[in-house]
């Protein structure tokens, strides 16, 4: 059941309401118009900086809407965190995850079955289960959200397989109001979630993505010895919260440990520890009595701590999509902060290694169309269909996307065939337009050695990538302070008198 919205809700009742349940006194750009739509019952994109009030734009009107506000994250720790606030202000909001015990989950589901929650946080393969669409169903959804929705996008910086099932949740929900929420989208990326999640029409709300206290710095490093020497600068001169980023589990540890020989307080994470010791770590880290981290890109999404005065990136990051995501967790209280790069030109050999196995490859997708071909006319279950591929859940997930997007296949709780082809060179040519779309990794790699080897407002080549082409110099970064230097030595040089 869907419960559409197309409320005429007065913007008085919705300001008292924001004061007195989320001490929110002033909007911020963009938050209104998402609001307004949520409440008209349309589809909508937002794109709004880290740190810009994304939650706000469903929150608050999830409390006037008649039925649930679904919240899809990719993040439990994200999850607990929003639910724990929202039960502080007396919000009635649940999650679903793989934490809760089997009675947890029975009272919450049964709750939420009832109406008795207006907001319910879920992870994306959570929805991948009827036993958990059915209770929601039953409550009646007035809204979709999708968080950090960057994560559907195959042309994003943190793709995620399991999203790749929201568009067929949003259907058997009954097809309600879905609002996309992102930090960071090119149009490519933009384009893409509205194509894999199915918005209809949507109207997007794109704010500017400038952090004005950010000041972004680069530092060729030509070895390990000088990237730490480097780093231990930057702690001395900040002495606040931050958080290093590190390529690899390897490098996360090795560092970790140096900078304990060293004296210094520093938490590590990474996917390679037990969850506990994550959770232990991230809470130090949050409550301030560690105030430093050493972590792979992990370590992110969900961590809203305002008082980060630094993020050093010390390998080459992926893309500048995913740089500057991550450089965003620093001075989200608006205060001064940097982000600095520290970077050699090997580090860009680990990022094109991880990035070339990122995507399933034409054989990938032969193998699961062969699968298909020989299989039952009713087609496979997915593990069935893993199993006579010979491929991992995940990548099985990505390719059944990419034919069910050509019309080639049918996803559901099994996978079938919907046509065959005239002949093999009709999925070769799909294949071959797949592989060269797809080769633009090594673009999003050339983009961010053309940051980093750049004497231009770093600000203003981010902002460029992200369709700003107006953008002017930011007056902040290492390359603008370089050039005011400059401009000052050149006029005392001038106005020297001459001897």
């Amino acid at each position: 059941m869907m419960l559409v919205p197309r409320l005429d809700v007065e913007w008085d009742a919705l300001r008292r309401t924001a004061r007195a349940r989320f001490g929110v006194r002033g909007l911020r750009p963009g938050q209104r118009e998402l609001i307004e739509g949520v409440l008209a019952g349309r589809d909508q994109l937002g794109v709004l900086p880290t740190g810009g009030g994304k939650s706000l734009c469903f929150q608050l009107p999830a409390l006037f809407l008649p039925g649930t506000t679904v919240v899809v994250s990719p993040l439990i720790s994200l999850m607990q965190d929003q639910t724990t606030k929202l039960g502080s202000a007396n919000i009635p909001a649940a999650r679903l995850d793989s934490t809760l015990s089997a009675g947890e989950e029975r009272e919450t589901v049964a709750d939420i079955g009832d109406g008795q929650r207006a907001l319910v946080y879920v992870t994306p393969e959570r929805l991948e289960s009827d036993a958990y669409l059915e209770p929601l169903r039953e409550a009646g959804v007035s809204l979709f959200v999708v968080d950090e929705a960057h994560c559907v996008s195959q042309w994003g910086h943190d793709f995620r397989p399991a999203y790749l099932g929201l568009r067929d949740a949003i259907r058997k929900l009954g097809r309600p109001p879905v609002l996309a929420l992102t930090a960071t989208a090119t149009q490519d990326v933009a384009g893409d979630i509205v194509a894999q999640l199915g918005l209809r029409e949507p109207a997007t709300v794109r704010v500017g993505i400038e952090r004005p206290g950010l000041a972004l710095e680069v530092y060729r490093t030509v070895n390990e010895e000088m990237k730490r020497q480097r780093l231990q600068e930057i702690l001395d001169q900040t002495r606040a919260a931050g958080i290093v980023y590190a390529a690899t589990v390897r490098i996360v540890d090795e560092l970790w440990r140096w900078l304990r020989q060293q004296g210094v307080a520093v938490e590590r994470y990474h996917g390679k520890l037990r969850a506990r010791e994550r959770e232990e770590a991230q809470a130090r880290f949050m409550t301030g009595e560690t105030p430093l981290v050493v972590a792979t890109k992990a370590f992110g999404l969900g961590i809203d701590k305002p008082d980060v005065r630094f993020v050093v990136h010390l390998n080459f990051p992926d893309s500048l999509e995913s740089y500057y995501q991550e450089a965003g967790r620093a001075g989200r209280d608006g205060q001064g902060a940097r982000a600095a790069l520290l970077y050699r030109l090997e580090d860009r050999r680990v990022q094109a290694y991880f990035l070339g196995g990122k995507y399933p490859d034409r054989e990938d997708c032969w193998a699961v169309h062969a699968a298909l071909v020989k299989g039952p006319p009713g087609g496979l279950a997915p593990r069935q269909l893993a199993d006579a591929a010979g491929l991992p859940d995940n990548k099985l997930k990505v390719v059944v996307a990419l034919l069910d997007a050509i019309g080639i296949v049918e996803r559901g709780r099994r996978v079938r065939k919907t046509r065959d082809f005239e002949s093999p060179a009709e999925l070769e040519r799909f294949l071959t337009e797949y592989e060269e779309r797809h080769s633009d990794y090594r673009e999003r790699l050339a983009e961010v050695m053309r940051y980093a080897q750049s004497s231009e407002c770093r600000m203003r080549l981010i902002l460029q990538y992200f369709g700003d082409p107006d953008a002017p110099p930011c007056d902040r970064c290492d390359n603008c302070r370089q050039t005011a230097d400059s401009n000052r030595a050149t006029v005392n040089q001038t106005a020297a008198p001459s001897e």
